[in-house]
């Protein structure tokens, strides 16, 4: 008999690949070092669980929640947390929050933000989005270009602060 028609043992655990780190160095925020440990804590509850559970059905659940957390305590083991307060003021790096208006007079506002901390719905921006590295080290006034699949775009830098933390 072929083997493609024989059931699998259910005690063989599914090979799940890892959850790839990113090659950049992880810059964090305090804030974003503090949801890393939260993210962390989650998954350490919800594992907890899981393992309490006499009669787990869904050992696939396990697996994810387990391969998740090893992946978010590289993070934290990686993590950099950067003092906002040191960076150049005058200037746009890590952790900064931005104004500019585009040729279009357009206006944004975002904060640089480390890989986990990103959500551009709520303009926080990755340090190594396209964005970031275009004003990285801009001064108020400078104008930068976005270079973006729909076309660049100049952007004039109108307003740079750093969060008091």
């Amino acid at each position: 008999m072929s083997r493609a028609f024989v059931k699998e043992n259910d005690d063989q655990a599914t090979e799940l690949p890892e959850r790839p780190q990113s090659p950049h160095p992880n810059l964090v925020t305090p804030h974003g070092l503090d949801l890393l440990k939260q993210q962390e804590e989650a998954l350490e509850d919800q594992r907890s669980r899981l393992l309490a559970d006499a009669q787990l059905l869904d050992k696939e659940q396990l697996l994810v929640v387990e391969r998740d957390l090893r992946y978010v305590q590289e993070r934290i083991l990686r993590a950099v947390v950067v003092d906002v307060q040191a960076q150049p003021q005058d200037s746009v790096d890590f952790g900064a929050t931005v104004d500019t208006v585009d040729e279009n007079d357009v206006k944004r506002h975002f904060q640089i933000v480390g890989e986990d901390e990103a959500d551009p719905n709520a303009g926080k921006l990755s340090w190594v989005s396209p964005i970031a590295l275009a004003l990285k080290d801009a001064k108020v006034g400078d104008t930068v270009i976005w270079k973006r699949p729909a076309g660049n775009l100049e952007l004039e830098v109108t307003r740079i602060s750093y969060p008091r933390e």
